[in-house]
């Protein structure tokens, strides 16, 4: 196993440094773009542009399909990631993010539902569940900050607990509601075509066709979230709370507040994600986030607690775990004569070889999940 996975960073390694040294990429038009960019980001860039231009010219009608529906995963993935982001920084671990989750989904949903049934309807509406689901995964993450914060419960014990209770809790109330195992809803948001922007080559097919608004909600809400945790005051403290938080204390910063804040965010974060994943590939919701919780913890320790490098290892999990459920869409997977169970597979194990890669070199908040004691320096 260890020499496959030695030949397989190997195989990569190889590559980038093929490109690399390749002439174009060392022209000097390059190398100044290259100095005002940073070469990881360039790599990255160039990469982008390369597959860009093939999918322009290549006949890839089955890849557009893919790509679109990896969207649906990728957009609640960092979402929930970037949650576990703002609470660890903090100095809180959070992994009730799937419980949070769930409890979001369950209660922007039944708002949904509700006022779908005296005739409302509309993007408004999926707008205000949004913000409704939102609110809710808010209130529910303040039991782990409460647990966690207050009387300095184990983080992982307290966070264990919410993803069994919201779960629990979701299907009690549908089961009183509705006398049933589910909620089902009417899927009334999807955009066939965003105008002109429908008409851009690739980008248009990918982004702007049978897409969602909430898809470009939670870009600038993931845009906005970068910037206030790297850019502001708030952030700053923030941070400071989870990697010295009595550095933070003597420098006047509320610390126990500090983290409230993270854990409240977090929770909204988590929220919204839950209902923003469910809505586009289901059609009723039964009281489970099918694991995509603990998936968003594995990209936020792959993506080592910075937003840039979560949001490619989103894309990547989110495009695998997709790849694993529309293979058939594909020319060349689907005559491969492999079982369904090997597709299954595969976005687990791509899971284990990035973590086996990455978690090595990861370096979690100093002082995540250690309870804040202002008498012990």
């Amino acid at each position: 196993m260890n020499k496959l996975l030695k030949n397989i960073k190997k195989f990569f390694k190889d590559t980038i440094k093929k490109v690399q040294n390749s002439k174009f990429y060392n022209t000097k038009f390059m190398l100044t773009v290259r100095k005002l960019f940073g070469n990881r980001l360039f790599t990255v860039l160039f990469f982008g542009i390369i597959i860009y231009l093939y999918l322009v010219f290549a006949d890839t009608g089955s890849i557009f399909f893919v790509l679109r529906r990896s969207i649906y995963i990728i957009v609640p993935l960092t979402l929930v990631a970037f949650g576990g982001l703002y609470s660890e920084r903090s100095g809180i671990v959070n992994i009730a993010l799937e419980g949070i989750m769930v409890f979001g989904a369950f209660v922007g949903i039944l708002f949904m539902v509700k006022l779908q049934e005296n005739g409302v309807n509309g993007q408004m509406l999926y707008v205000y569940s949004i913000l409704i689901a939102g609110l809710a995964g808010g209130l529910f993450s303040l039991i782990h900050a409460f647990a966690s914060i207050n009387m300095k419960a184990n983080q992982v014990i307290s966070g264990t607990a919410l993803n069994l209770l919201a779960p629990a809790l979701a299907l009690f109330f549908i089961k009183i509601i509705f006398g049933g195992e589910d909620i089902v809803f009417q899927d009334s948001f999807l955009i066939q075509e965003m105008g002109f922007l429908s008409k851009i080559p690739v980008l248009g097919e990918i982004f702007f066709t049978k897409t969602y608004l909430s898809t470009f909600y939670a870009i600038v809400i993931i845009i906005v979230a970068s910037i206030a945790l790297y850019k502001t005051k708030f952030g700053l403290r923030l941070r400071a709370c989870g990697e010295h938080p009595h550095a933070a204390d003597a420098a006047g910063v509320n610390v126990n507040r500090m983290r409230y804040y993270g854990v409240f965010i977090s929770g909204i974060l988590a929220g919204i994600g839950g209902i923003v994943m469910i809505i586009p590939i289901d059609v009723a919701f039964r009281g489970t986030a099918s694991g995509y919780g603990f998936l968003a913890l594995a990209v936020l320790i792959s993506g080592q607690w910075r937003p840039f490098r979560i949001v490619i290892v989103a894309a990547f999990f989110g495009f695998m775990l997709n790849l694993s459920g529309a293979y058939t869409s594909i020319g060349f997977l689907s005559k491969a004569g492999l079982p369904d169970k090997f597709y299954s597979m595969i976005p687990f194990f791509m899971t284990l070889i990035v973590l086996a890669f990455t978690s090595r070199n990861s370096q979690a908040p100093k002082a995540a999940g250690e309870p804040y004691d202002p008498g012990k320096r």
